[in-house]
């Protein structure tokens, strides 16, 4: 059993709120737009990091941080990338593997929106949690928290960290 805390979208700001749920955490999960690594390099120190790079991190955070995170956690298979787009309107560079290898639990940040659904058609989990950090359009600052337990995803929370 694995506990995971989502983030995304977290634009260079860490605060004391992210690293006492990141502490309550077996895994961080970060899907990308990460800003400055001093960002990822602090939850680092803490727990286990699972991330990718977004549309506004720089060469540094590419070289660390693959585009695609994919990987299984517990009997899960994950993938995680940045710009994925929703069910029935995923992100072109993805339909094709998509379609022919769909994971369990598929994430996602870029858009600022915390959403959770089912894909009938690929059979997934989709979520995007938000974003964390205080830059851009979004009012509250979210992030998700749950639980992998082997092939089961439970637990989920929606963690509003406050207004931005």
């Amino acid at each position: 059993m694995k506990k995971i805390l989502l983030l995304s979208d977290t634009h260079s700001h860490i605060d004391d709120v992210i690293l006492k749920y990141a502490a309550q955490a077996d895994e961080v999960w970060h899907a990308g737009d990460i800003g400055d690594l001093h960002v990822t390099d602090t939850i680092k120190k803490l727990k286990p990091l699972r991330c990718v790079y977004g549309n506004i991190d720089d060469a540094q955070a590419r070289l660390e941080f693959p585009l695609h995170n994919r990987f299984l956690c517990e009997n899960v298979s994950v993938w995680i990338t940045h710009i994925g787009g929703y069910p029935g309107k995923y992100n072109p560079s993805i339909r094709e593997e998509m379609a022919s290898n769909p994971p369990k639990l598929f994430i996602c940040g870029h858009s600022h929106i915390l959403k959770v659904m089912f894909d009938k058609k690929n059979n997934l989990l989709h979520m995007n949690p938000g974003a964390a950090g205080k830059s851009g359009f979004h009012q509250m600052r979210t992030m998700l928290r749950f639980v992998i337990d082997d092939d089961k995803i439970k637990d989920l929370e929606i963690i509003e960290i406050g207004k931005k």
